[in-house]
């Protein structure tokens, strides 16, 4: 997964970069897991260390208690689509000559864009 410089990296987990003027601190949460893993810090320095010890802390629970980590799914996505809109991509796929999780894919990112 490709990530710009608004987000942290470890051991194969990423967490978000936030703030709140109000309290004047940095805080974050662990993207991509079920599980709400967070983080704070009055500095950019700080906020790393804590994100990386919360990922640290959640790795080493779930083996002391035998538990497989959740590992996050970026990039994986199912999704439902009523039936007439599922045919018409397919179909528009089709005259487009590429896959329908290619066709998708480009719509999405089209949106996305758009913002």
């Amino acid at each position: 997964m490709k990530t710009d410089n608004k987000y942290l990296k470890y051991k194969g987990y990423i967490g978000s970069v936030e703030f709140s003027l109000e309290d004047n601190i940095l805080f974050g949460k662990v993207l991509g897991i079920p599980s709400l893993l967070s983080y704070e810090g009055e500095t950019l320095e700080s906020l790393k260390k804590d994100f990386e010890g919360a990922v640290s802390d959640y790795l080493n629970y779930c083996k002391q208690e035998n538990i497989k980590p959740e590992k996050p799914n970026f990039g994986s996505l199912n999704i439902r689509l009523g039936t007439n809109t599922y045919f018409k991509a397919v179909k528009e796929a089709q005259r487009q000559g590429i896959s329908l999780n290619r066709y998708i894919n480009r719509a999405v990112e089209t949106a996305v864009n758009a913002m």
